[in-house]
């Protein structure tokens, strides 16, 4: 896929943000599955976690070209892979796990049909394990208030409006997101509009986490972090 970096995908300094880069990534995952018959209504699929590295900031980029595939592959859950390419310069690759529903939206065996994905793999198993370290609950609170136009069709908080919230609490802090750097998100549980989402905030050696919570309930946890090579 190829997208044009709109101004409404950009901060103040020209820089494609991460709830940017999320919509894209959703959007050619979406595609993809729509191409091969494994998109909804029969097939549903909810991201568990993601890791995506900025390598190169887009900065001045006005084009993005995407490349996705498989990666890995169990029962339940299937990996995706992401390269983006801008046409100055930037690059990020990103990794994810998304978990398989089936149409009464409950986890369900990916079942037959899905070999060329699985062959795609190569073997490699999907693990829907979480292992990002919760930011100190105790630690500082910010509110978080849900609009209407953060949900979608599923009927819970999307992907990319998590990344709004980091995007914007990350203004001032570090890590410098200008340069290289790593953001790891991990959906736990869902988010419903109406609800009262705090973040529970820690910078630690230069690292921002954030944890989304919901009456004390841990609903997701994000990091952010220099790259280092």
């Amino acid at each position: 896929m190829r997208y044009r970096v709109r101004l409404s995908d950009t901060d103040a300094t020209g820089r494609l943000r991460l709830d940017a880069v999320a919509r894209y990534l959703q959007d050619a995952a979406i595609d993809d599955v729509a191409e091969t018959s494994w998109g909804a209504p029969e097939h549903l699929w909810v991201l568990r976690a993601v890791r995506i590295d900025v390598v190169r900031p887009f900065l001045e980029d006005s084009e993005v070209d995407i490349v996705t595939w498989g990666s890995s592959f169990s029962s339940l859950a299937a990996g995706r892979r992401w390269s983006l390419e801008g046409d100055a310069g930037g690059a990020i690759e990103v990794d994810s796990t998304w978990i398989h529903l089936g149409p009464d939206a409950r986890p369900a065996r990916i079942g037959d049909g899905f070999e060329a994905y699985a062959e795609a793999a190569q073997g490699r198993p999907a693990s829907t394990r979480l292992t990002l370290p919760e930011p100190a609950i105790a630690g500082d609170r910010a509110a978080w208030p849900l609009r209407a136009t953060d949900v979608d069709r599923m009927g819970h908080v999307n992907n990319a409006a998590y990344w709004m919230a980091v995007e914007h609490r990350l203004i001032g802090r570090e890590p410098d997101v200008r340069t290289p750097h790593r953001a790891q998100l991990e959906y736990r549980h869902p988010i419903d509009l109406g609800e009262r989402v705090e973040l529970a905030e820690e910078t630690r050696d230069g690292r921002y986490g954030a944890a989304f919570l919901v009456d004390g309930s841990v609903k997701a946890v994000a990091w952010v972090e220099q790259l280092r090579s």
